[in-house]
């Protein structure tokens, strides 16, 4: 075990940094960041920043020489630089795990070998390869860019050959999976931990509404019947344990008007859809990351209170700072706001949970309140 006093690291200085540098703090950690942004919101507020690019090797020696321990806030890394810092160091998730979640083909490819349902696909090396796959599906499909598409970017929907040539040659002719786009009734999501030993900690399965591509609320506890939040839970621990991960891993699951449960992708991190668990589970999932990393057990994953999580996006600040009054005035509100200078359309600034008696009840609330945040 790697127990408090000790300094981790972390590849990545967005929001999921911040949050893990928080949890570590409260535990008595100290937290080294690696991030090339020099004003990056976990490197403001970690012990030291070192502001560099993850293949960086001077900057890699850094924390291999520095860390007893490193993880990662996003699946992005470079696989070459995750594989010559466990050469010395423990680093949680492992660069094999990281490498099959950063890339749809390799993700969906490993997902249908171990018998995981998911959407019909075909990888997409060369646009020669559409028309085939455009067939096999028999209707409408979407393009996703194999790697470093998120938030709904990197992707079209297309509906012909046409289509899907002028979809693959705007991305820029890179590699991409041909998908199947299904008849989505709506999208539940399972963050759990590993540890090191095979040991799975499942938090309550959200239910997650998202616009424009982009996560908008996780509602938990979910609306779906038990046998099917219990399978979720079932096929993402498998699923876990397949790949010999270890740290916290959101699975996410599309469920279909025709009632199929797929696997739509998996992040091999803390996750947007688990930031609920912060204020109403006994165990944040950043303190899940902070102990899987270590060695420690796995926290309790009981939930507390029915909750409701909102994102809050730049677009809220096109008249100026929110107006955060009624936001603060309810006593069952928790805000976190990221610390980032610039707010931008879309771009993702901090969330809020309502916590309550009811899902129901609290997404009536939350609308209401995220409604009053724009000033006039």
């Amino acid at each position: 075990m790697i127990l408090p006093g000790k300094t981790l690291g972390m590849l990545g200085g967005g929001q999921l940094g911040r949050m893990f540098v928080m949890a570590a703090h409260a535990m008595g950690y100290h937290v080294i960041v690696l991030d090339p942004d020099p004003d990056s919101p976990a490197g403001r507020i970690a012990d030291e920043h070192i502001h560099a690019s993850y293949s960086d090797q001077w900057a890699l020696e850094q924390l291999a020489n520095n860390c007893d321990a490193i993880t990662t806030e996003f699946e992005n890394i470079p696989s070459a630089t995750l594989k010559k810092l466990e050469q010395s160091v423990p680093v949680r998730p492992s660069s094999s795990a990281v490498e099959i979640a950063q890339n749809r083909i390799s993700e969906k490819t490993f997902l249908a070998d171990n018998g995981f349902e998911t959407a019909r696909f075909f990888p997409i090396y060369e646009k020669e390869e559409l028309e085939f796959a455009l067939t096999q599906i028999g209707g409408t499909a979407i393009l996703k860019v194999a790697s470093f598409g998120y938030d709904g970017k990197g992707q079209v929907i297309v509906n012909n050959l046409e289509e899907a040539i002028a979809g693959f040659e705007s991305m820029g002719s890179v590699h991409c999976v041909l998908e199947e786009k299904v008849d989505l009734q709506t999208e539940v999501s399972v963050v759990l931990a590993r540890s090191h030993d095979g040991t799975v900690a499942c938090y309550p399965v959200g239910e997650n509404h998202h616009v424009n591509g982009i996560l908008e609320y996780t509602a938990v506890p979910s609306s779906l019947p038990k046998v099917l939040l219990d399978r979720a839970v079932r096929d993402a621990t498998e699923f876990a344990q397949k790949l010999d991960y270890c740290g916290v891993m959101a699975v996410e699951f599309f469920y279909t008007r025709d009632e199929r449960l797929l696997i739509n992708e998996v992040a091999p991190r803390p996750h947007n859809s688990g930031h609920y668990t912060i204020d109403a589970c006994k165990t944040s999932q950043f303190e899940q990351q902070v102990r899987m990393l270590c060695g420690l057990p796995a926290g309790s994953v009981e939930l507390l209170s029915p909750v409701v999580m909102f994102n809050i996006l730049g677009d809220v600040w096109v008249n100026g700072e929110p107006d955060w009054e009624q936001l603060l005035s309810n006593p069952n509100v928790k805000l976190h706001l990221y610390g980032k200078r610039e707010a931008r359309a879309g771009r993702k600034m901090g969330h809020f949970t309502c916590l309550g008696r009811s899902t129901t009840e609290l997404l009536q609330e939350t609308r209401r309140l995220a409604n009053a945040l724009p000033n006039p």
